[in-house]
């Protein structure tokens, strides 16, 4: 199949979230059979899951669309955390697609050791040469762009950092922060252990939801950067338990 109509098939996915064979056929102007044959290629090669009639992307495409959900909100989280890290700290980095912006506004720093089981952090921070990365080996859960699991665990154990920056699937004063996998939820844990600090940084509409998994309770964490999307009410119950700081 075509590099160039593979690219385009996955990009549509990523954006639309689901597609029909004729739709595709159409817009790409081949035939339905051509598509046919190009989805089967794709599905052999775990870029997608073929429906009656289409495709929808993997799980792993998900988190890629996740990315584009609340993006100028998770932006400004992540420049509010950027300038928490100094020059020549020591950093830890849970997955999550805030965390993962984060690197990318660390152009003005030096010497920063940045310690991570996420994918797409490792993706930004390694195009910046001030950045020093140390990938956790482990198991990689693509659900999450994350390596997780005993292996992943023994790697953050060996280190010991001034600040961490955790990501959420949900947050509440009430079930703390959450997560949909056990694993993850480990990961997350021993990294605030390791941490002397630990910030979440997560957009409002995480605000009240609950993973599957409760991993860290509001008053274990150093603070929370959000943004104004939470109501008064909803700040205020947060603040009886740690700092918020809103963007």
């Amino acid at each position: 199949m075509s590099v160039a109509r593979e690219n385009e098939i996955m990009s549509r996915l990523s954006d639309d979230g689901a597609l029909t064979v004729s739709t595709l056929a159409t817009e790409l102007g081949v035939s339905e059979v051509t598509i046919r044959g190009d989805l089967r290629s794709l599905e052999q090669q775990g870029m997608l899951v073929r429906t009656r009639g289409g495709a929808r992307p993997t799980t792993w495409k998900h988190i890629l669309q996740r990315e584009k959900i609340n993006v100028e909100v998770k932006q400004r989280i992540a420049q509010q955390a950027a300038t928490m890290v100094r020059d020549e700290d020591t950093v830890m980095m849970e997955a999550g697609t805030t965390t993962a912006l984060i690197a990318r506004y660390l152009t003005a720093r030096r010497g920063v050791q940045i310690v991570t089981n996420s994918a797409l952090v490792f993706n930004t921070a390694r195009a910046n040469p001030a950045l020093n990365v140390i990938l956790t080996g482990g198991v990689f859960r693509r659900e999450s762009e994350s390596f997780v699991g005993p292996t992943a665990e023994r790697s953050i154990a060996d280190f010991n950092t001034r600040i961490a920056f955790l990501g959420t699937d949900g947050f509440s004063p009430e079930r703390g922060l959450t997560t949909r996998f056990v694993e993850g939820a480990q990961v997350a844990s021993l990294m605030s252990e390791r941490a002397e600090e630990t910030w979440l940084v997560a957009d409002s509409s995480k605000f009240g939801q609950a993973g599957f998994v409760s991993f860290l309770p509001i008053d274990k964490i150093t603070g929370i950067i959000t943004d104004s999307g939470l109501s008064k009410e909803a700040v205020e119950a947060l603040q009886e338990h740690t700092r918020v700081c809103i963007v």
